[in-house]
């Protein structure tokens, strides 16, 4: 069972925490990490694209010219897609990309990330993250105390207003419930910081 140290928000250590084998010493599957990864990626695309097929294109359906006589081929319409202007065959048209792994998969992942930032040391746990007023400047001055300059994930729980409101103009941090927490945002952050009442909701979680 890892055991880590607990800070408070100036770095100095108030305790020790244990964590869960199952959550934060699991196998990392690198193979599974990409499958859900691209799973998610592909949720967020728009897939807005469209193009305008023959019937829709904005174009006079009068015959173009005769059908006999002019030694051309025959043609119906200005709207055929061998002309300029005309509609396109085949083209795209608005869908949905995403699909969704199954619930084993999802939270194998999450656990192989959340062991992965463990092991390379790049997880801390705080005691909490109780701010005394609604402040980015005083926000990131906590999180150079914490030595997390390079990006942070930061989990708390929902309830933290000040936390988050906090955070929302600071470009390299996040901050996410233990419930929002995804495999993609932890990826993307250099640091994870948890609070002991996020590890305790993650490990519930992810059981």
């Amino acid at each position: 069972m890892p055991k880590v140290k607990v800070y408070n928000l100036s770095k100095k250590g108030v305790g020790e925490i244990d964590l869960s084998d199952n959550v934060f010493d699991a196998k990392v599957n690198e193979s599974l990490l990409y499958d859900v990864l691209k799973a998610q990626l592909a949720s967020q695309r728009k897939g807005a694209a469209s193009s305008q097929n023959r019937a829709e294109v904005s174009l006079s359906s009068r015959k173009i010219y005769k059908q006999k006589g002019t030694g051309g081929a025959r043609h119906g319409s200005k709207r055929a897609p061998i002309f300029v202007g005309g509609g396109t065959v085949h083209g795209p048209k608005p869908r949905d990309f995403g699909y969704r792994p199954p619930r084993k998969m999802r939270l194998g992942a999450l656990k192989g990330a959340l062991s992965l930032k463990l092991r390379e040391g790049q997880l801390l746990v705080v005691e909490d993250f109780e701010l005394s007023e609604i402040k980015t400047k005083k926000l990131a001055q906590v999180l150079d105390k914490l030595e997390v300059k390079g990006g942070a994930l930061i989990v708390d729980g929902k309830e933290n207003e000040k936390l988050r409101l906090s955070a929302r103009n600071l470009q390299n941090h996040s901050v996410l419930p233990p419930e929002g927490v995804n495999l993609y945002d932890l990826l993307r952050h250099e640091h994870v910081v948890l609070t002991q009442t996020a590890v305790q909701a993650l490990e519930a979680r992810c059981q």
